[in-house]
């Protein structure tokens, strides 16, 4: 089953809180502090690989969750980082971050790997905050927690050349027939609704191509296979544009063409990709005449008569493929757009909510704060103090009128306003 559209979950682990911890021994009355760092969390490392063509595991595993790292302890000791979580991607994958569909990453190298969600960082222990002046402090740091992103991850097939066309032109069977591909082939519509990919040999050189589902009218809108076939066609450097120029099937190979064009001109810039013309079927009655007509239409475009089922004309094709290769640029890859959060930044730090006469001081950054504070004991009641003013709290209430006396309350601990 090929998978080529998932959303998925990821998130890198918090780091571990330091600690307050003091030496303890024997005949040693005032030990120091020795509170250790707490250990980074582990981050989420993307890898493109060749090894992986789809995105099917992904619909059985879709919460990827990197583990927390540990807390610090006694004897400065650092607590253990969390174990990171590589997932490995096909070539070709691009990472976008659901909600704004910005992109985040694309995966377009085989073998590249990027850490795209670091871990937070593990906060200080007691032990870094001692100077000659505060030898006991009685405070320690927390860790950076980090945020939980949905992704999309969207397969984009990477290949030299792509076939276009409508269904049931002889695409699987062309590819059939130039490469060790095996796609299913048959008589009727659909047959290929994945893409399939073949190295194709011309002299002593070579290029990939992809057989891609049939394309119909309507497909830039999303109608039958849309957009699940034009992401494919917009890594390709080539199109080979397969028209049935018996017109086998009731159709107007001219209008066939047109409307081809067309959709491939509403979905990005896939209308400016190089084309090839192949007029295929031209072992069957009507195809020599449609085909007059194709050229009285289109005296400027170079038409490469084929028959795919009896291996006719194919030569010259491919090495016209080849030739124009050599003077193509490599694909670009996509315009990574999106800007990542900083892992400390988890929205705003405060927020002052006066309910009767007291100021209620509320935020993530405050609760952290209030969480690592010994509140009887001076050295950490004045670093409370400096964090509050530091984090502009103390301004803000006074902003809001606080006066000297008024209540503050902070969780479920209330303190007396001191400007």
């Amino acid at each position: 089953m090929f998978v080529d559209y998932v959303t998925i979950k990821v998130k890198a682990g918090d780091g571990g809180d330091g600690v307050v911890s003091f030496h303890r021994e024997k005949f040693v009355e005032n030990g120091g502090p020795d509170g250790g760092d707490g250990g980074n969390g582990g981050s989420i490392i993307f890898e493109a690989t060749d090894n992986v063509h789809t995105l099917l595991d992904f619909r059985f595993h879709r919460k990827f969750f990197a583990d927390n790292g540990e807390r610090g302890s006694k004897k400065r000791q650092r607590g253990k980082s969390g174990a990171d979580i590589l997932i490995k991607v096909p070539v070709g994958t691009l990472v976008r971050e659901r909600e704004s569909g910005a992109v985040i990453a694309d995966m377009h190298t085989c073998g590249e790997k990027r850490t795209l969600f670091p871990g937070g960082r593990g906060g200080a222990g007691n032990a870094r905050f001692a100077t000659p002046v505060r030898q006991a402090p009685n405070f320690a740091k927390p860790g950076e927690k980090t945020p939980e992103f949905q992704l999309i991850l969207e397969l984009k097939t990477i290949a030299d050349v792509g076939l276009v066309g409508f269904p049931n032109v002889g695409k699987s069977t062309l590819l059939s027939v130039v490469s060790a591909a095996k796609p299913k082939i048959a008589n009727y519509h659909f047959t290929t609704l994945e893409p399939n990919l073949g190295v194709v040999r011309v002299d002593d050189d070579g290029f990939v191509m992809a057989d891609i589902p049939g394309l119909i009218e309507g497909a830039a809108d999303g109608v039958g296979l849309g957009h699940a076939f034009l992401r494919h066609v917009e890594r390709t450097r080539l199109l080979i544009h397969l028209i049935d120029m018996s017109g086998s099937e009731g159709r107007d190979p001219l209008e066939d063409y047109a409307i081809i064009n067309r959709e491939l001109a509403k979905y990005g810039n896939l209308a400016e990709k190089p084309q090839i013309i192949a007029a295929n079927k031209m072992d069957l009655p009507d195809a020599p005449e449609f085909l007059a007509l194709f050229r009285q239409a289109h005296p400027e475009i170079e038409v490469f008569e084929i028959s795919a089922l009896n291996r006719q004309g194919l030569t010259p094709l491919l090495r016209r493929v080849r030739a124009m290769l050599a003077e193509l640029p490599e694909p670009e890859p996509f315009f990574e757009t999106y800007v990542m959060p900083d892992p400390g930044d988890q929205g705003p730090a405060f927020e002052i909510v006066k309910d009767a006469d007291v100021y209620c001081v509320s935020g993530p950054l405050v609760d952290r704060l209030l969480s690592n504070i010994d509140f009887y004991d001076d050295e950490s009641m004045a670093y409370f103090q400096r964090s509050l003013r530091a984090m502009g709290v103390i301004d803000a209430l006074r902003e809001q009128g606080a006066k000297d006396g008024d209540t503050v309350r902070m969780d479920d601990l209330e303190f007396d306003f001191i400007d």
